[in-house]
């Protein structure tokens, strides 16, 4: 396992804890919720990069991906 499959599964740790602890749902019922996101897609795809950020700023992706209904992409 590469050092990027590393950190990515870190965050899917991390996420699926936070989506439990947040909507108080089973540890399986928040990996499905996180593994059918758009979010879980970008985090795996190792060219976005999105995996050398912190979990929690993942999750705030993720949070707004579920309260938008899609990816949303701030520009500063």
């Amino acid at each position: 396992m590469t050092k990027q499959e590393q950190l990515v599964e870190y965050h899917i740790q991390d996420i699926t804890e936070y989506i439990v602890m947040d909507l108080n749902i089973e540890y399986d019922k928040a990996m499905q919720l996180f593994y059918n996101s758009q979010t879980f897609d970008k985090l795996t795809d190792i060219e976005t990069g999105l995996y050398l950020e912190s979990s929690a700023y993942v999750y705030g992706i993720f949070q707004d991906e579920r309260n938008f209904e899609r990816l949303i992409q701030a520009e500063i």
